[in-house]
């Protein structure tokens, strides 16, 4: 389907989390991520006060209401009593600081004169304190903006903050979380609503990315970067999509996103239609257990034998309404069961839409209707779990229903692998933020910011034409590297392997690529076993068309050395006389086939020949030598 965004009132704005490659924002600590078990975990509970205007944050109500524990997994070496919430915290960090002033400034945005630090409400445990803290750096200007072909975005704020804890696991009654990430630097940049299109955002979100980068001073990797997402259409609702860490996804969330609305805008005018009234939507819900003491549902029936009971609730007029799709492979009935599975922490919930199914048969569907009294535009939601949990999850059902007759609501939501989203939490109000009083405000001198701007680094089109110029590689080419963040590993490799460097931007652009495209699990390649490779073939030990062969066994055998997967692969580099030999052989056995085909036969004998030397000969080689003979039984066939 084809969506003139211009005519629907797309408004998107995007924002950037990124780390910064130094130590803690307001301690000594290193800023190391660790994969070992922690030496500590903490207990802590949260609780709910209300702001200095006495209003309360409809996100930190939510928490409330799931009243859940947190347990803090701790590490001695990176981490200590202000991430433990046990002492004040200290002094803002001063190279933090000025990498912030120098992003700030390479945006062409103005820095505040005074610095203040805040506290950001956030009771989902994320931070042991209740709060992030957060400080003001830069305001955009005029000059602020990301110039792009479909218009300039501009940038309003740039702020500095604590990373968060990184969540191991979540129910409804408690959450884990790790220590060591809390209290890593972040650069905060967010836009305004100008972003016009889906591919557009995309387009927004390299370039900044590319700043950031560019002054070799922040975290790299998976993880390093976050993107938020803010989103609406006219008829919709803002929408915050939180964390989005791969680039290629934003267009494809962003479509679904729109389309979600969509949905949501069509549901609510079909309500309407129907003449539904928000008092004919209530929680009169009642027990029907009785009706699937013998289901042969698998999922019902053990609820049931595990004391839970099957509660369910009319949803009047509402029929056919819960099936229809508003994102990509998820309808409306998904969207009700987020909200039943996020709250109530229940499995999910059935719904008529969708029955008989699950083992849940006619009769049981048939019965369930009748005892919940549905017409015929009637919808009925069912929910199996102990009595406390389907109540509230039938609560949360209800509660989303009477808002699909208001419209869009406005969300915070979680973005998918798939491209799509699902409900996180309330979008957080206006009332969660107040001062920092630990932390003095922090005069910014003029002398001190021209003293920064004399150290801002080479733009990323300086960058590109730098390396395009020194490595003679098209600057698309260049572009590309910095752009997947591989400019480094490209120099190195150059640097240490002596390869020609269009051919190690290859390998690291389309061959990596292409393995990971075919499931090879390319994570598990370092960056010495590539320049190793590349080494070898430098060396002419191996051809160009053994790489991606030798990279894809490292890659499924961790442990292998380069020398033992050249070994184990048989790669060694032949002759091109041993390869003529063998065409020559092929040749002679198949004349039936190159009379049969003539110059079409030349590929069907380069793949016979490749069997046996993929790897371990140039291809051009191989279709040269192919080439040569084959044409040598078609002139000496034509002349008789």
């Amino acid at each position: 389907m084809q969506i003139d965004y211009e005519k629907i009132g797309l408004k998107v704005g995007l924002e950037w989390h990124q780390r910064l490659n130094t130590s803690k924002l307001f301690c000594n600590c290193p800023s190391k991520l660790q994969t070992r078990e922690a030496e500590i975990k903490l207990l802590r509970k949260l609780t709910l006060t209300k702001s200095e205007l006495g209003e309360i944050d409809p996100a930190a109500e939510f928490e409330k209401v799931r009243n859940r524990e947190f347990i803090y997994h701790v590490y001695s070496d990176v981490n200590c009593e202000v991430e433990a919430d046990e002492c004040p915290p200290y002094e803002l960090n001063k190279e933090a600081l000025e990498i912030a002033l120098m992003i700030s400034l390479m945006l062409q945005m103005e820095p505040v004169d005074e610095i203040h630090v805040m506290r950001k409400t956030v009771i989902d445990g994320s931070n042991t304190t209740g709060f992030q803290r957060t400080a003001l750096i830069a305001l955009g200007t005029e000059r602020s903006k990301i110039n792009t072909e479909q218009g300039n975005v501009k940038l309003e704020t740039l702020t500095l903050e604590e990373e968060s804890a990184f969540i191991i696991s979540s129910s409804p009654t408690k959450a884990e979380y790790r220590l060591d990430r809390l209290g890593i630097p972040l650069v905060e940049v967010a836009t305004a609503a100008d972003i016009k299109t889906p591919e557009h955002a995309k387009e927004v979100a390299q370039k900044v990315g590319l700043i950031f980068r560019a002054t070799h001073k922040v975290q790299r990797g998976l993880g390093s970067i976050r993107q938020d997402i803010n989103v609406s259409i006219k008829e919709g609702a803002r929408q915050e999509i939180k964390g989005v860490q791969r680039l290629e996804l934003i267009p494809k969330i962003l479509k679904n996103e729109v389309r979600r609305q969509l949905g949501l805008i069509k549901i609510r005018k079909e309500l309407r239609k129907r003449g539904l009234t928000m008092e004919e939507i209530s929680m009169n819900y009642i027990e029907v257990t009785n009706i699937f003491k013998n289901t042969a549902s698998k999922i019902v029936r053990n609820q049931i034998r595990r004391g839970g009971v099957a509660l369910a609730v009319k949803l009047p007029k509402f029929r056919n309404l819960l099936s229809l799709e508003i994102q990509e492979g998820k309808t409306f009935g998904y969207e009700l069961s987020t909200y039943a599975k996020k709250i109530a922490g229940v499995g999910g919930i059935f719904h008529s839409d969708e029955l008989p199914s699950y083992g849940i048969s006619v009769e049981e569907t048939e019965g369930l209707l009748k005892q919940l009294n549905c017409r015929e535009k009637d919808a009925a939601v069912l929910v199996v779990d102990d009595l406390k949990k389907a109540k509230k999850a039938l609560e949360a059902v209800v509660d989303r229903a009477k808002q699909a007759l208001i419209g869009v609501p406005s969300e915070t939501r979680k973005p998918l692998e798939d491209g799509t989203t699902e409900y996180l939490r309330p979008l957080p109000g206006p009332s969660r933020m107040y001062p920092e009083t630990d932390i003095s405000p922090i005069k910014l001198r003029e002398e001190y910011i021209n003293e920064i701007r004399r150290k801002i680094p080479s733009s990323p089109d300086e960058l590109v034409k730098e390396l395009s110029r020194r490595y003679s590689i098209r600057e698309e080419t260049a572009k590309q590297l910095l752009i997947e963040d591989k400019d480094e590993l490209f120099r190195e490799a150059v640097e240490y392997s002596g390869a020609e460097p269009k051919t190690v931007a290859f390998t690291i652009l389309n061959t990596l690529k292409s393995l990971k495209r075919e499931g090879i699990p390319i994570k598990n390649l370092k960056k010495k076993e590539i320049i190793e490779t590349l080494s070898l073939f430098k060396k002419g030990k191996i051809s160009k068309e053994a790489i991606p062969l030798i990279l894809q066994k490292i890659a499924e055998t961790p442990k292998l050395t380069t020398e033992e997967a050249v070994k184990q692969l048989n790669l060694k580099k032949v002759s091109e006389e041993d390869v003529k030999k063998a065409v020559e052989k092929t040749v002679s056995e198949k004349k039936d086939l190159i009379l049969s085909f003539k110059e079409k036969s030349i590929n069907k004998i380069m793949g016979i020949v490749m069997q046996e030397f993929r790897g371990k000969v140039p291809g051009e080689t191989v279709y040269r030598l192919v080439e040569q003979e084959v044409n040598k039984v078609l002139k000496k066939n034509r002349r008789k």
